[in-house]
């Protein structure tokens, strides 16, 4: 059966491309969740126009992000967390805590965009990507310092 994909579908293909696929995959997956459509005229058509509209909304998406990190650029986050001897913290500083503190600033990040291999264990100066976009990341600097009681 002939579909046209909706969506991105990993080892399948990519949004508006026709692909041929079993037709129990199509009728079981693929159509029930919308990721694809029946390859038809009609559906062709509309498939081009919701990509059009996708592409516009991917380039007021990206420009936003790009104008975010522009205003972003140089931004030093300061966090003050309890910490043992070895300058271990007894928490630590995670994903939700940088966007967080970053709302705390005006900027609204989700925490998804916020991109920790782990969460910070360490007192000292770190240096953490956040992904606006696809094609937009931007280096934050963010300080962990000692509580003092």
């Amino acid at each position: 059966m002939e579909v046209i994909l909706r969506e991105d579908v990993d080892k399948l293909g990519t949004r508006g491309q026709v692909v041929k696929v079993a037709n129990g995959y199509a009728r079981n997956f693929l159509l029930p969740k919308r990721l694809a459509v029946v390859a038809s005229e009609a559906n062709k058509k509309v498939i081009e126009q919701e990509r059009m509209a996708h592409v516009r909304r991917e380039a007021k998406e990206k420009s936003e992000a790009q104008d975010l990190s522009k205003l972003m650029t140089g931004v030093v986050l300061t966090m003050k967390r309890k910490a043992g001897d070895q300058e271990q913290l007894f928490g630590s500083v995670t994903a939700q805590d940088i966007s967080d503190a970053l709302a705390a600033k005006n900027f609204t990040v989700d925490r998804r965009k916020v991109h920790l291999d782990e969460p910070i264990k360490q007192l000292g100066e770190h240096t953490i990507n956040l992904r606006l976009h696809r094609e937009v990341s931007i280096p934050i600097q963010v300080n962990v310092l000692r509580e003092e009681e």
